[in-house]
């Protein structure tokens, strides 16, 4: 078993067609190969995704903790909205509490723009980042301290199209990369004007950040039956 004071984290990144995973060391840096899996159909089923999960971690060996970043909103571990996945399943679904029990180790989930996040800030100043993939994802950061979530991307930005309609993947296999990067350039000036963010940089994996920050209560995991894991653009 590895040294208490140098734990592994198992990241978990769940896209809407896949989901990755990677350990990560203490200082954030990939231990190994990472892994991945199908997404399963939507909507996906709770016990559904929890084994999809655990499929893509098996090879990966032990670990100490994990951080998951799920895409929609999430609150205290659990589940409100799952766009990508199916809402009318998932709603309500404790996920974190889920995968510690599954698992019995502590576990942190968090919106999956979120988690990119901590791996995309400086930790100064009004920091906001935008995740591009499927859909679109924003998470704003304050001094290093992550702010309450805003689902801005089900929020119109062009007539009737959202961010996820607007610059989603399925617009940029649509439009052509050319015409999807000038809706991304516009999406990050309305952005500018709206939050007021300062200049960053791209900084350290984000996994790991989510056991130094502290961004929500761990939850104690209870021992298994038996027993005694996008693309992301930073506006600057």
């Amino acid at each position: 078993m590895n040294n208490m004071n140098q734990p592994r984290t198992l990241a978990i990144d769940i896209g809407g067609s896949g989901i990755k995973a990677a350990l990560l060391d203490h200082d954030g840096s990939m231990i190994g190969d990472r892994q991945r899996v199908p997404t399963p159909p939507k909507p996906v089923a709770p016990e559904v995704l929890v084994g999809a999960i655990n499929e893509v971690a098996t090879p990966l060996g032990d670990f100490e903790r994990v951080s998951v970043g799920f895409p929609g909103y999430v609150r205290d571990g659990r589940v409100l909205t799952a766009p990508n996945l199916g809402n009318a399943v998932l709603a309500g679904f404790d996920l974190q509490s889920a995968l510690a029990r599954r698992w019995g180790k502590p576990v942190r989930v968090l919106n999956d723009a979120d988690v990119q996040g901590f791996g995309a800030i400086t930790g100064q100043g009004v920091e906001m980042v935008l995740t591009l993939g499927t859909g679109a994802g924003t998470a704003i950061f304050r001094d290093g301290e992550i702010m309450p979530h805003l689902e801005l991307a089900h929020h119109p930005v062009s007539g009737n199209k959202t961010y996820d309609e607007y610059i989603g993947n399925a617009a940029r296999e649509k439009k052509g990369r050319k015409a999807w990067s000038k809706r991304v350039a516009k999406v990050i000036e309305i952005l500018r004007v709206v939050v007021r963010f300062d200049p960053n940089t791209e900084g350290l994996t984000g996994g790991i950040k989510l056991w130094r920050e502290k961004p929500g209560p761990a939850i104690a995991a209870d021992p298994p039956p038996g027993a005694s894991d996008q693309t992301s653009a930073t506006p600057t």
